[in-house]
């Protein structure tokens, strides 16, 4: 199955992305909600961050604090080099099983890292969703309540806007409302349908795919 890669900034609008390609039936798998379940109370993730971090980074019910563990990891370079060593592999390990369990022309899987990491080398096609840096310093700051000075540290702690486009096979800009980015949307789901199509032809008596 063609796979493509979703990612971008931080608050650019990937979950918004996600959630229309999904509405179109394309089945998704998000990193996101992948590393929630590999923290749930009583796994292997959860004792690996409480070792290194504390009992500190936990709610009352157990659960990760995943606002204060966030601006922590991103405060810090070194806490973030650990979460990522600790939680990446059981990260990984279960998208790649997610993905392999799915039927469709083509999946989705949201990885915000995606360029930082050999996660790219997993994926047919990256996709980049595109927004400003001031949309996403706004977005950050009403998403999470944190303040400018806090948003921009975590902007600074992943792949610059210009890394992200350089890797990208597709574009999204989400800089406009969101009647743009649907319209956007149905045209990458025309191209990948047929690039999946394309991929699965049978080959003609050259031993050769066709058409590309």
């Amino acid at each position: 199955m063609l796979t493509i890669g979703l990612t971008g900034g931080i608050a650019s609008g990937k979950t918004a992305v996600s959630d229309r390609f999904q509405a179109l039936g394309v089945p998704v798998v998000d990193t996101d909600l992948v590393a929630r379940e590999v923290v749930a109370p009583g796994t292997e993730g959860l004792s690996r961050l409480v070792r290194a971090f504390g009992s500190a980074i936990l709610q009352e019910d157990g659960t990760v604090d995943r606002t204060a563990l966030r601006r922590q990891v991103f405060s810090d370079p070194m806490a973030r080099k650990q979460v990522e060593e600790l939680l990446h592999p059981l990260i990984r390990e279960r998208s790649m099983q997610r993905l392999a369990e799915l039927d469709g022309d083509y999946a989705i899987v949201v990885v915000p890292l995606l360029v930082e990491t050999d996660f790219r080398a997993l994926v047919d096609r990256i996709l980049v969703v595109d927004a400003t840096e001031e949309q996403q310093l706004q977005r950050l700051q009403q998403r999470d309540g944190c303040s400018r000075q806090q948003a921009h540290a975590m902007l600074a702690a992943q792949a610059s806007r210009a890394q992200r486009l350089e890797a990208a096979d597709d574009i999204l800009c989400n800089n406009d409302d969101l009647v743009a980015l649907d319209r956007q949307i149905q045209a990458l789901h025309q191209q990948y349908l047929a690039l999946a199509s394309a991929a699965t032809l049978p080959a003609d008596n050259t031993g050769r795919k066709g058409p590309n």
